[in-house]
C-alpha cells in the first residue's frame, strides 16, 4: 500500500504531498489542473520511462518520492533488502529524479539502483490502468496474464513447474543440436588431438626437464675443464703422494693437530683449538672424498651422452614451439587434451543419452502444457461469465465478454495456449477482439470489470485508474464508483476522475488546484473534508459550487453512496 507521495517540479506541480492510505482515494480538479501528473508520478516511481519534457519549466529536475507499506508484500521486502535498501517498520521509500537534460536516477530505501529495479518491485505493488494500459490490454500477453491471475494458485503452481521443465527441454534441445550439427567438426578436433597427444607421448617430457637438459649439456660440453679443476682441488686438499714433504691440506692439518696435542695438557684452554683442528681435518677429508666421487662420475658417465642430450632437448623444444611456449604449457595441454579427447570420443553415447533425456523432458513438458490448458479453459469460461455480469452496470447493457483459447503446435515459455479477449456488443453480433471491437471508454470499463473479478482470486496491494469513467455518466457512473468501492475492500484504489458519482464513494478525496499569476501556472494538492468536499462535488455535478441546488445534490449523493458502501 502507498502511504503518501511527494511531488516536486513535475509538470504544473511545484510541490505537493498526497496522503493516501487504505480504501478508495479519488483525485479531482479542473481540466488542466494537473490531475494526470499524479499518475505520471506513480509511473516514475514504478520504473516508467522518464520524459524530460515533464520537468517543470525553470527547474533543473523533477523529484518524486513515495512511501510504501510492505506488510502484505514479503516478496518486495526481500527484493528490497537484496538491493541493500533500508526499511523502517516495514515501510520502503522509493524515489525517482528526472533531470531536464534527460538523465534519470532511481533510489530504493536510500540506495541508488537501476531504474529496472523499480519495475521489478512494481510488479507486486501496483497495477496502473490508463490509456497506455488500454493499449497493453489489447495484447495477447496481457490477456493471457490476466486469465492466469484469475485462475489462481493452482495454475501458478503448474505454470512454475512447466517453465522449469520447458527451460530444461530448451537447454537439452540446444545441446543435442550442438552435438549433432557439429559432429564433423568435433571428429576433426578429436583427430587433431590424437596426433598432438601422440607427439607429446612419443617424447614423454617431465616437468623441468628442459632446464635439466640445458644444465647437463653445459656440463658435458666442459668435461675436461671440470676434470682438471676437480683434480687440482683434490690434490690441494689430499695429495695422492705419501711423501714426507707433502704439503696438502690434510697433511698440514694433521701436523698442526699433533703439535697442539703435545701441549694441550699444559694449558687446558687449548682444548677448543684442538677440537676445531680435528673438525677441520674431518671436513677437508669429506670434501676430498666428494671430489673423488665427482671425478669418478666424469670418467664413467651417469646419464645421456652429449649428442643424446642435444637430441632430446631439441625434441622438447619442438613440443614447446607447438604447444608452449613453456614446458609446463605442453604438459597442461596434454592433460586437458586427454580429457577433451575422452569427451569427444564419448559423443555418440552422449548424443544417445541426451536424446533419451530430451524425449523424457519433452513428454513431461507436454503433460504440464496440457494441464495448463485444462486449467485455462476452466478459468476462461468462469472469467467470461463473471465479467459479462459486470458489464450491464458499466453502461454496456447488451455487451458480453468472451475468452477464446486456441492451441499452437510449438511449445513456448507460457505453454501452447493463445488467449484472446473478445467483446460482443449486442446479441446476434459477432464477438470481436478488444483491439477491434471496443472504444477507449469501453476498454476502460472492461479493465475495471476484469480487475474487480480477478481481485477475488489474485488481489494486488494497489490499483490506480486514470479516468476509467471516461464517456459515461448518471447511473452508470454510480455503478463504476460502486465497483471501485468494492475493489477497495481488499486493495488500495487510487482513481483520477471527473465524475462526482465516482468521487462520492471515496473515503479520501484529494483536490488538485491550479493557480496562475498570468505568467506562471502552479498546481497544489489539498485534502477535502466536510463542506469543502461537498463544494467540489457540486462543482463536478454542475460547475456551480455555490449553487444551493448543486450543493443539495452533492450532499444527497454523498449520503446515497455512503449508505450503500460497505466500508
Amino acid at each position: 500500500m502507498i502511504v503518501d507521495i511527494t511531488i516536486s517540479d513535475l509538470g504544473v506541480i511545484s510541490q505537493a504531498t498526497l496522503p493516501l492510505g487504505p480504501g478508495l482515494t479519488v483525485v479531482t480538479g479542473e481540466t488542466g489542473a494537473g490531475k494526470t501528473m499524479v499518475v505520471t508520478a506513480l509511473g516514475l516511481l514504478l520504473g516508467a520511462r522518464a520524459d524530460a519534457a515533464r520537468v517543470r519549466s525553470g527547474s533543473s529536475s523533477s523529484w518524486v518520492e513515495g512511501r510504501f507499506a510492505l506488510q502484505d508484500s514479503p516478496g518486495v521486502k526481500d527484493r528490497a533488502e537484496e538491493l541493500g535498501a533500508a526499511l523502517d517498520d516495514d515501510e520502503l521509500v522509493l524515489s525517482r529524479e528526472v533531470q531536464a537534460e534527460g538523465r534519470s536516477r532511481a533510489v530504493v530505501g536510500g540506495r541508488s539502483v537501476p531504474v529496472s529495479a523499480l519495475s521489478e518491485l512494481a510488479e507486486e505493488l501496483v497495477v496502473i490502468h490508463g490509456q497506455s494500459d488500454q493499449i497493453r490490454l489489447k495484447s495477447e500477453v496481457a490477456q493471457r496474464d490476466s486469465l492466469d491471475r484469475f485462475a489462481g494458485v493452482e495454475l501458478h503452481r503448474v505454470l512454475t513447474e512447466y517453465r522449469e521443465s520447458f527451460d530444461r527441454y530448451r537447454d537439452l534441445a540446444r545441446r543435442l543440436e550442438e552435438l549433432t550439427t557439429q559432429a564433423d567438426q568435433r571428429r576433426r578436433e578429436a583427430e587433431d588431438l590424437r596426433v598432438a597427444l601422440a607427439d607429446i607421448e612419443a617424447v614423454s617430457p617431465e616437468a623441468g626437464e628442459d632446464e635439466s637438459l640445458k644444465e647437463a649439456i653445459t656440463k658435458l660440453s666442459n668435461t675436461e675443464e671440470l676434470r682438471a679443476g676437480v683434480a687440482g682441488a683434490k690434490q690441494a686438499l689430499a695429495s695422492d703422494d705419501s711423501g714426507l714433504d707433502s704439503t696438502d691440506a690434510v697433511t698440514l692439518l694433521d701436523a698442526a693437530l699433533r703439535a697442539i696435542e703435545r701441549v694441550v695438557g699444559v694449558d687446558a684452554s687449548l682444548e677448543s683449538v684442538r677440537n676445531q683442528l680435528a673438525d677441520a681435518s674431518y671436513q677437508v677429508q669429506e670434501v676430498s672424498q666428494s671430489l673423488a666421487g665427482y671425478a669418478a662420475s666424469l670418467e664413467t658417465g651417469t646419464g645421456l651422452s652429449l649428442e643424446d642430450s642435444h637430441e632430446r632437448l631439441a625434441a622438447i623444444t619442438g613440443l614447446m614451439r607447438k604447444f608452449g611456449p613453456t614446458l609446463d604449457d605442453v604438459l597442461d595441454y596434454a592433460q586437458k587434451g586427454s580429457l577433451r579427447l575422452l569427451e569427444l570420443d564419448q559423443d555418440e553415447s552422449t548424443i544417445d543419452q541426451v536424446a533419451r533425456e530430451l524425449d523424457e523432458v519433452l513428454e513431461k513438458t507436454r503433460t504440464l502444457a496440457s494441464q495448463l490448458s485444462a486449467l485455462r479453459h476452466q478459468a476462461a469460461s468462469s472469467l467470461a461469465e463473471q465479467v459479462t455480469q459486470e458489464l450491464p452496470a458499466l453502461a454496456m447493457p447488451t455487451a458480453s465478454f468472451h475468452v477464446s483459447l486456441t492451441s499452437a503446435e510449438d511449445l513456448a515459455a507460457h505453454g501452447v495456449d493463445q488467449v484472446s479477449f473478445l467483446l460482443q456488443a449486442h446479441p446476434g453480433s459477432d464477438p470481436l477482439p478488444l483491439n477491434k471491437g471496443a472504444s477507449g471508454g469501453e476498454l476502460s470499463r472492461v479493465m475495471l470489470a476484469l480487475e474487480v473479478v480477478i481481485a477475488g482470486s489474485d488481489p494486488v496491494p494497489t490499483f490506480v485508474f486514470d479516468e476509467v469513467d471516461a464517456g459515461v455518466g448518471g447511473a452508470s457512473a454510480l455503478e463504476i464508483g460502486r465497483r471501485l468501492d468494492r475493489l477497495a475492500q481488499n486493495s488500495q484504489v487510487i482513481v483520477v476522475t471527473h465524475l462526482a458519482q465516482v468521487a462520492a464513494y471515496a473515503n479520501n478525496h484529494l483536490l488538485v488546484v491550479k493557480d496562475t499569476d498570468g505568467q506562471v501556472t502552479t498546481s497544489s494538492v489539498t485534502v477535502l473534508e466536510g463542506d469543502d468536499r461537498v463544494k467540489e462535488l457540486a462543482r463536478m455535478l454542475g460547475g456551480m459550487e455555490d449553487s444551493h441546488t448543486a450543493l443539495s445534490h452533492a450532499k444527497e449523493l454523498l449520503e446515497k453512496t455512503h449508505s450503500v458502501s460497505r466500508r
